[in-house]
């Protein structure tokens, strides 16, 4: 995986050529990833992986994304 971060722009640009160019297509989807992988961790069973086998750990998180997307598509009234 290649390195999409920004350069920030309080530093000083001495060092440009070795720093990675930033693509902002790259960074949408690295966005998108780490909010999916945030949102999963959330999730208490899999945030301390109580599943030690890679199979079960496998389908906690199925079940966990299960879960989200039915959420998403009936969302009830809870406060």
């Amino acid at each position: 995986m290649r390195a999409v971060l920004p350069s920030r722009s309080d530093q000083p640009r001495f060092n440009a050529r070795c720093r990675a160019r930033f693509d902002p297509g790259l960074y949408r989807q690295r966005n998108v990833i780490e909010r999916a992988v945030g949102h999963l961790k959330d999730k208490r069973a899999i945030g301390t992986r109580y599943d030690k086998l890679a199979v079960n750990y496998l389908a906690m998180v199925q079940v966990a994304l299960i879960c989200s997307y039915l959420r998403h598509l009936h969302p009830s009234d809870r406060a």
